[in-house]
Parts: C-alpha cells; structure tokens; sequence
C-alpha cells in the first residue's frame, strides 16, 4: 500500500468523537466519524462570537476556498486504459514495486517495501480519489457551519461527476488496483486505495439537508456504494483483502462497516463488527499490545499506527451499534487499549524504537489517537505524552471538545 499522510481528513474525523458535557444530544447531523453534539456545539459557539471558534472558523474557510478550486476528479481523466478497455474502470499501480534492473525489460517487477516507485503517480485515480474524500469533508462542514450553498453546490459537483455522470462516473469495483507489471492486473490489496472513504460518507452525511445537494443524487450515491459493498464482499479480489490478516483486513472492514452504516444497513455493520473485527483483534494483536505483522514492515511504526488508527475508526462507528470494541477483549487477552498503550512510551519519548524504520519516525498523529484514548480509558497517565503535543490546526477547534 502507499503510505498516506497521517494528519487526514479520516483521522481528525476521529478527534471530534470526545464528548461535550451539559450539551443535549443531537439527533441532526447523523455522521459516523464526527460527533454529531461536538459540532452543533462548535456551531452555537461560533454564533455567540467565540473568540476561538471564530479563529478556528476562519481557518476552515480558508481550506474551504481552497476546496472550491480543486477538481472535479474522475476516473476518466487518466491516458492509460485499464486492462477492461473502461476508463470507467478505477486502476493505480502498487508502490513499492520497481523494475527488475537485471532484466531488459524490467519484468518482472520487484518488491522494496517501504520505497515508492514514482511511476505510482503516472495513474492519478488514487490521488483523485484522496482528494475527493477531503474536499467533500471540509465543504460539508463549510455548509454545516455557514450554510453558505456554494459550498454544498460544489461538493454536490464533485459527487456528482465521480459517482453518477455518465460520461466520468467510476465504476463500482476496484478491479485493476495496485497492479503489479508482469505479475497482476489488480490484487485485493487495492482495496486500501479507498481506506478514506469515511471522510466522504461523513462529509456526505453532513451536506444531505442542503437544497444545494439533490435528493436524487444521494439516493444514487447510496445505491452506488451498496453495489460496490456488493463487490467488496463477492468478488474474489474482495475475498482476498477481506482474508488478509494485517492492516489490510482492518482498513477492508473499516469501509464495508462504514458503507453497511451510510446504505442504511445497521444490522450488516453490526454482523461485520462481530464476525469480522473482533477476531481480527485476537489474531492481529499480540497480548501485550504489539502488532507482529505491522513490526515486519520497513516503516514499522507507520504501519503499527495505522493500523491501530483503522481499529479506533471501528471502535468509534461500532458505537452506532452499540458495540463496545474500546472495552472488548478476546479470549486471547488482546484489546485496543493494549496496543495502544504499548506505543505510547514511544510517542511521549520515553523509550527508543527498536524496529526498522527506513523512514523518520513521526509520532505527532498518536496525538490524535490519544485524544480518544483519553476519553475512553479515564484512569492512563498521559502527561509525559502532552509534553510532546503538537500544535494542532485552528480548526480542529471545530470538530473537537478538546481544548475547551
């Protein structure tokens, strides 16, 4: 997989979960990331004039604008034909796999884990996606905020021409991700191209009550992403990353939960938290927290972050639910608060990082995962983590009830 960067959209979506307290329930926006009664809170405060919340308004504004100059993406935008003769066909190439130098024709490729090949870049369909999730985020909670309608009217534009026109529309399948020259046409590993999918759906959730953002378009969004779950969990290139026992696995029930939760299916999400997730947790995780699979990796801290930041995405949409990953332990004595807690002697600096990391080791997005873990584990001593905490963006202020 390629590496994202870590302060996303979907993460920071995991920071607004901290609650606020003598502030009633809302039932009005129904976001799965993103705290429903943190935001109508952040709302009122921005009504009253808060001097912070203003701030942390106008910086948000400021990437709004910025929003509004990008796109509209489409699969359809890229030179090369995927291997079905569709340009509706989503295709990307793995990244950490180069030419064979010791062939004339360099194939086939070689894996070097942890090294991009540049030639992942040629096919834009897995930045274009990327963008797409963080834009429509932050123009839905552009809207939320001002409920000025350009921003609804172009993140509906931008849906709209990716999902739904049919002269740009992506088909529902990943069937051509992550190709590797001379080896596959597309693997189950693509899936994790689209692991920012949550950030969509909440950004979608929170623009469905703008007149700006058709009905019809929705409905069609929604039917859209119930075939692709229908693909996710039929197709062999499906079955493969649903049976994959890293962080691939995680980030595959990560989009089928949130997908089952935005097509109105509780029930599924449920059933995939129970019969999925949990054993993952039991198979992925080591007693005292450690992550074998992700420790094996090049970026070994990377990979050990992100996947504990797909559990905590799940953790947080099984409340939907009510199931309670944050508390669940398995039959093997494995839960989320272990693994958290054994990375974080090394996110606060107080021990050294004993695994390879090709890589400077970046711990400022642990910040975030804290941020959560403070809320749910009330009795960790996370002081010495505080120390290290990074100045966050001012318009964090607006998604989360920390630092208020």
């Amino acid at each position: 997989m390629n590496m994202p960067k870590f302060a996303t959209a979907a993460l920071i979506c995991l920071a607004a979960y901290l609650p606020l307290p003598g502030f009633a329930q809302q039932a009005d926006p129904p976001v799965f990331l993103l705290k429903s009664t943190v935001l109508q809170q952040r709302k009122a405060a921005v009504a009253q004039h808060d001097p912070q919340a203003e701030k942390a308004l106008a910086d948000l504004l400021q990437q709004a604008g910025r929003a509004l100059q990008h796109g509209p993406y489409a699969v359809t935008l890229k030179s090369k034909v995927p291997p079905s003769g569709d340009k509706h066909d989503y295709m990307s190439v793995g990244p950490y796999w180069w030419p064979d130098t010791t062939k004339a024709n360099g194939l086939p490729y070689i894996r070097r884990d942890g090294e991009t090949n540049p030639e992942r870049y040629a096919v834009k369909d897995d930045s274009y996606f990327n963008a797409l999730c963080g834009d429509v985020k932050i123009l839905g909670l552009a809207w939320f905020y001002t409920g000025d309608e350009k921003y609804a009217a172009y993140a509906a534009k931008l849906l709209h021409t990716w999902f739904l026109d049919p002269n740009t529309h992506m088909n529902p399948n990943l069937n051509y991700g992550q190709a590797i020259p001379g080896i596959t046409e597309g693997r189950g590993i693509g899936l994790i191209d689209t692991h920012a999918v949550v950030a969509l759906i909440d950004g979608m959730q929170l623009l469905k009550n703008s007149p700006a953002f058709p009905a019809a378009d929705f409905a069609g969004i929604q039917d859209w992403f119930r075939r692709f779950l229908t693909w996710m969990r039929t197709s062999k290139i499906g079955q493969e990353e649903l049976v994959a026992k890293n962080n691939h696995g995680t980030w595959y029930d990560v989009q089928a939960v949130a997908i089952a939760l935005f097509t109105e299916q509780p029930q599924l999400a449920k059933q995939l938290l129970q019969e999925q997730t949990m054993p993952r947790i039991d198979r992925q995780l080591e007693a005292d927290g450690r992550q074998p699979l992700e420790l094996e990796r090049t970026l070994s801290w990377n990979y050990s972050y992100f996947n504990l930041a797909a559990f905590f995405e799940l953790a947080t949409m099984a409340e939907q639910v009510q199931v309670d990953l944050w508390h669940y332990q398995s039959p093997g004595g494995k839960s989320l608060r272990k693994a958290f807690t054994w990375m974080l002697p090394f996110a606060a600096n107080k021990a050294t990082w004993q695994y390879q990391q090709i890589k400077p080791m970046n711990t400022d997005a642990y910040i975030t995962l804290a941020m959560i873990a403070a809320d749910k584990y009330h009795d960790l001593d996370l002081s010495a983590l505080w120390q290290v905490h990074p100045q966050q963006p001012d318009y964090i202020y607006l998604l989360t009830g920390w630092g208020s």
